[in-house]
């Protein structure tokens, strides 16, 4: 298990929604041809399509960055193992509900795979609720596999990486934005973190949700399942001997 307790911690700047709502709502309107952000009640996400453990996304939110590429190249580094518990005792914020992106432990898995946590961590007297799916690629046809964590794995851990969003899961305010018809060279999440740059050029921020792709095509890309035992570069542009990219309707 890899040593969390070299924390770094920051205050962000964090303007108010309705400030953040017409700065999006102008950055994203360059890069798709229809957009619509607003300030909304957040939905019971513990209804579909989501199925989260927690009603919301609101309540102490903070943004934490675990570990980082430099565990996954040149060389794999294996122990860098973390515990989503552990982590959001770190945050200070015990039995925070916690999602983002990360990768699996390979130590439990047996394989490299991504991780998409979605974990409510525990708390006296409540038990931790792992909700979270993995993904790699399918060995017969070389396209991409979800499965459920939870479905054959009981730990909350991960390893090499993750960037995490955590907050008390409680309902309230947040931004709302849709987006369609992509018009622009950037991704939506892209898009959102070069428009939040482009306004706040001297202050450090950070963005934290989940989102739907309704309609249309995305570009992901799965780390393979021999990177646990692959020596890549150091070099982000050779950073593709581990990733293999999909296109999914």
């Amino acid at each position: 298990m890899a040593d969390v307790g070299k924390t770094q911690r920051v205050q962000l700047h964090a303007p108010g929604l309705e400030e953040l709502r017409g700065v999006l709502q102008a950055g994203l309107e360059g890069n798709f041809a229809e957009v619509e952000v607003s300030v909304v009640e957040c939905p019971d996400l513990t209804k579909g399509p989501f199925h989260f453990p927690v009603k919301g996304l609101c309540g102490s939110p903070r943004i934490t960055d675990v570990g980082g590429v430099p565990y996954l190249v040149p060389l794999v580094q294996k122990h860098k193992e973390y515990n989503m518990n552990t982590i959001s005792k770190e945050l200070e914020l015990p039995g925070a509900f916690i999602l983002g992106a990360a990768a699996v432990p390979s130590r439990i898995v047996g394989m490299n795979a991504e991780l998409m946590p979605v974990v409510l961590t525990e708390a006296e007297g409540r038990p931790a609720v792992n909700s979270s799916y993995f993904s790699s690629i399918n060995p017969t046809d070389g396209q991409c596999l979800q499965e459920k964590y939870s479905d054959k794995f009981s730990d909350c851990s991960f390893g090499l990486l993750g960037n995490l969003y955590a907050c008390e899961g409680q309902s309230g305010k947040v931004i709302e934005v849709r987006a369609k018809k992509r018009t622009g060279g950037h991704s939506l999440v892209t898009a959102l973190r070069t428009t939040l740059e482009g306004h706040y050029p001297d202050k450090s921020l950070a963005l934290g949700g989940t989102f739907i792709i309704q309609k249309g095509k995305a570009k992901i890309h799965i780390m393979v399942n021999n990177g646990c035992d692959t020596e890549g570069s150091s070099d982000r542009r050779q950073l593709g001997v581990l990733i293999h990219f999909l296109v999914l309707a």
